[in-house]
């Protein structure tokens, strides 16, 4: 894209804008379920730190981007991380009433927030470099916005598991669909185009599924020890 008129900056930042826009749900889904557990003090905290951490590896993505995706099933082993992050975060909703330090929960979900976010963001990271057509002022601007619009969507999310419990089941089905896309888009895989809506929509239930069944068979634990402290008692 010609970058000598005003016309052309114009142009460029607003198909960056709308890519943040369009590619920031997903992120934001993992950061409000990663930041659900933790009290509203550090809830804060988690997503300003998780998405800085999370920004800046974008930009080393988008830097070596192109070595990156010539590294075989890359994309495919991030998605079954994906999957495994989002129905870990499913069996976990309850975790919040275990007695567990506050800077040990903040960094957990720091650390989530930034792996799970570098792997979404290899599809988002290469949609912003071919946008800007690998102009560093313009990739740098990308990067820059997309904070502000996952840090509310982020809050967003977080204020909606709060109110309806359900919303978590929501933002897995949005992890679940991009790890899909991603399987389905890997080029060493070599799948036709019409295995990837299939995909997308199979593992959006694998993830809800899994991550049901795993938080059901973490419940029945807690049933023996409460037992025999009444019978103790």
């Amino acid at each position: 894209m010609d970058l000598s008129n005003g016309l052309g900056y114009a142009i460029m930042i607003a198909q960056v804008i709308l890519l943040d826009l369009a590619l920031g749900a997903d992120n934001s889904a993992v950061i409000g379920m990663a930041a659900k557990n933790l009290n509203h003090k550090l809830r804060k905290k988690a997503i300003l730190i998780g998405t800085a951490g999370a920004v800046i590896a974008r930009f080393v993505l988008a830097v070596v981007a192109t070595y990156l995706m010539q590294i075989p099933f890359l994309k495919t082993v991030g998605a079954v991380i994906l999957l495994w992050i989002g129905m870990g975060l499913i069996a976990g909703e309850d975790d919040g009433e275990k007695e567990i330090k506050s800077s040990q929960t903040l960094g957990g979900a720091i650390r989530t927030i930034i792996l799970a976010d570098v792997i979404m963001s290899l599809d988002n990271v290469l949609a912003i470099v071919g946008a800007t057509d690998g102009h560093l002022g313009m990739l740098a601007f990308g990067m820059v916005i997309s904070v502000p619009i996952i840090v509310f969507g982020s809050t967003l999310v977080l204020k909606l598991m709060d109110r309806f419990p359900v919303a978590i089941y929501v933002a897995a089905m949005v992890i679940g669909w991009a790890a899909g896309g991603m399987i389905a888009t890997d080029a060493s895989l070599g799948l036709a185009d019409g295995f990837k809506l299939p995909l997308e929509v199979a593992l959006t239930f694998l993830i809800l599924a899994a991550g049901y069944v795993r938080r059901r068979m973490r419940r029945p634990a807690a049933v023996p020890v409460n037992q025999s402290v009444e019978f103790d008692k």
